[in-house]
């Protein structure tokens, strides 16, 4: 088969480990002819080009610039993505034909050029939806129903529905998200939408006792304290008040050490709060190397996951895969309406508490003191990763649908 892979990713290579790189591996393994299209933002002032692997080919389209610029500068370049996906493959794919066209959301603004290949080819269409919007962005306040943000809600809800229209099948993070999904979409037929999980080729991680103690004497971590990572996007999202509020309650917990490494609009906030508090158990990263990034994260004790308590969407991190990749515990502060606390705890790998219960986090804190239960819900994260959330299941979840 021909496989088109639209997705806002940058990325150059399929041998990068990631959620969808990862996936693009499997469609090559099986046999398939993988074409995708992975912008660059202009910023970068790399022109369009057409990268041949030989399997696989990658389009690297330039447009605007929707990370890391101000909101009118982002509304711009999200708007017109749908004319320069479409541009980008009836010049450089308009003598391949595809079977099967993969999108993922962020953003649904590729709607046309999704339907520009049904239509042209009699091509199948596969949606991962990673992301519910516009409906995650009232939940934060970002848009609204009325008003002039009601009309931007309005213009986004309806590209929503028309993307969910085109999907042959929705390919959904868990259970929740597919309850929600057709809950709020009864025009969606039952039986298109399923769970398609967040999902890597897990590698090995071989913790070194010598290079753990290496990378946390180099960034002034101590060595005898259990140590908390939280790692990833420091936006609106992670509700990063209750992080704040977690750290100050821990501030004087010598058992502890917080480590964070991230970036996003909420960064600013979290460095003002590290810079005002002087905490002596906790630090901030902004960037590392990406080798000593990797090393430290891996030499850490649990994973820390949080979400704003406002979303009424299900939201499902896939920043969990990486700790259970390392055999790290996990634990959550989320909202209600998300399922990945129940994941964590059936799978026993971790826990939950909803995100501004600070004595049931804290309560958790002190229990993943223990290393001797550390070491088994780590083993637990790593066995139910293996079993439930390989790029190979996925793949296999989509194929399913082609034999």
């Amino acid at each position: 088969m021909n496989i088109l892979f639209l997705t806002l990713l940058d990325f150059s290579t399929i041998k990068e480990n990631g959620i969808y790189t990862d996936l693009m591996r499997e469609f090559e393994k099986g046999g398939h002819n993988v074409y995708i299209i992975s912008p660059t933002e202009k910023r970068k002032q790399q022109p369009t080009k057409l990268i041949d692997n030989k399997s696989n080919k990658i389009l690297k389209l330039q447009i605007g610039n929707t990370q890391k610029t101000n909101l009118i500068e982002k509304g711009i370049s999200t708007l017109t993505l749908e004319s320069k996906f479409l541009q980008g493959i009836k010049k450089y794919f308009h003598d391949v034909k595809f079977d099967l066209v993969v999108y993922s959301t962020p953003p649904i603004t590729l709607q046309k050029a999704v339907e520009y290949v049904k239509k042209r080819d009699n091509a199948k269409a596969y949606l991962l939806l990673k992301d519910i919007f516009p409906q995650n962005a009232i939940d934060l306040g970002m848009l609204a129903r009325g008003g002039f943000k009601g009309l931007l809600y309005n213009y986004f809800r309806t590209k929503e529905k028309k993307l969910y229209q085109i999907s042959d099948y929705i390919g959904c993070m868990s259970k929740a998200n597919v309850d929600f999904i057709i809950q709020h979409n009864s025009e969606i037929p039952r039986e298109i939408v399923e769970v398609c999980p967040n999902s890597i080729d897990p590698q090995s991680v071989i913790k070194n006792e010598q290079k753990i103690s290496e990378i946390k004497e180099k960034y002034n971590i101590p060595q005898n304290k259990t140590v908390f990572i939280y790692g990833g996007n420091l936006g609106k999202p992670q509700g990063l008040d209750f992080l704040i509020e977690c750290l100050r309650t821990n501030e004087n917990n010598d058992q502890v050490y917080f480590v964070i490494a991230g970036a996003g609009t909420e960064f600013n906030k979290l460095k003002t709060f590290m810079d005002n508090a002087k905490l002596t158990n906790a630090q901030l990263f902004s960037q590392l190397p990406k080798d000593d990034y990797e090393l430290l994260a891996n030499s850490c004790d649990v994973g820390l996951i949080f979400l704003d308590k406002r979303f009424t969407i299900p939201n499902f991190p896939s920043r969990m895969l990486s700790y259970m990749q390392a055999s790290m515990p996990v634990l959550a502060a989320t909202d209600i309406n998300t399922d990945i606390g129940h994941v964590i705890e059936k799978g026993k790998f971790g826990y939950w508490c909803e995100s501004g219960n600070i004595k049931e986090f804290n309560r958790h804190v002190q229990a993943l003191c223990k290393k001797q239960l550390r070491i088994q819900m780590g083993e637990n994260a790593r066995e139910y990763l293996d079993s439930n959330y390989t790029a190979k299941h996925s793949y296999e979840i989509i194929m399913s649908h082609f034999k």
